[in-house]
């Protein structure tokens, strides 16, 4: 058997948009690295509306943006101000301190517009999580995609089958999207000890096994496991090796819980560096609902 758990996501209704939450799930916290799993949509957003998230804090993780529809504009601390399109990835390594918004471009609130893409949390390593704050943007077209056995893959993180990511990971990371025709299959590279397959859409079979829309697949460990369709369907794989235990509240992670208390004290009395031309922010939460992606 493949499948080790099937995770029915957490959905949060944000007013004209949906998250899906997979991970953190109770007695799976993370898969390899990745530690927050998020599906974003598909939601149509009307004209004059959009996605406002205020500035807000992270430490000790990195946030990785990748969308399918629609666009987003990120601003960080750092001053970075850069626009993520589909098939591109937004990868910002939070290290000691970070603070950053997202928000819909100006252009995509003059019309109606589809915001619909993968919000990740990755979790470094301990020697890295006090490193600098940075942020790093790679264009879709220059992440490595191939087409085999009637799939198309684009590898977001990380490598497989000989190919490398230009993304800069600080662990071994598998972040692949594949997009597979009717009666078409992948086989899971058997390379990393934790992995796992999100249906974006229905259709899928994992070992001859239906698979629902809006599921996450852990895998068992070593097993080859081959991904088919029965129509034009869509899934991602992570995966990754374990870091060991981390504690995470609102948007903190880190493998230190007296870290995140600080962090708490430092966001609640300012201390963070703010975001350049935003006034706005979200303030320290009492009460943390783990399935807002947007808290």
């Amino acid at each position: 058997m493949a499948i080790l758990q099937l995770i029915e996501p957490e959905v949060k209704n944000l007013g004209r948009f949906f998250a899906r939450r997979s991970l953190p799930y109770p007695n799976r916290q993370m898969v390899g690295p990745f530690i927050f799993f998020d599906h974003l949509g598909p939601s149509v957003m009307p004209p004059n509306q959009g996605i406002d998230v205020r500035p807000h804090p992270h430490i000790n993780l990195a946030t990785v943006t990748y969308l399918f529809d629609g666009a987003l504009i990120h601003r960080d601390s750092l001053g970075t101000v850069q626009e993520i399109q589909p098939g591109a990835v937004n990868w910002m390594i939070a290290g000691k301190g970070i603070v950053h918004s997202e928000r819909s471009p100006e252009s995509d609130r003059q019309q109606e517009t589809t915001i619909h893409g993968i919000q990740t949390w990755v979790a470094l390593p301990v020697e890295d999580e006090e490193t600098e704050p940075r942020f790093m943007h790679y264009p879709a077209e220059i992440l490595p995609t191939w087409e085999e056995n009637g799939a198309t893959i684009k590898l977001i993180a990380g490598q497989a089958f000989g190919y490398t990511s230009p993304v800069k990971v600080l662990s071994p990371i598998l972040y692949l999207d594949v997009v597979l025709s009717a009666n078409a299959h992948f086989t899971i590279p058997t390379d990393y000890s934790q992995r796992a397959v999100y249906s974006v859409t229905e259709g899928l079979r994992i070992n001859d096994q239906p698979i629902e829309q809006y599921r996450l697949a852990i895998l068992e460990s070593g097993d080859q496991t081959r991904v088919s369709a029965t129509a034009a369907a869509r899934f991602i794989v992570i995966g990754g090796e374990p870091l060991g235990t981390r504690y995470k509240w609102w948007n903190f992670v880190s493998s230190r819980p007296e870290r995140i208390e600080q962090a708490k004290v430092d966001w609640r009395d300012s201390r963070f560096a703010s975001v350049p031309d935003e006034t706005e922010f979200i303030a320290l939460p009492k009460v943390v609902t783990e399935a807002n992606p947007f808290s």
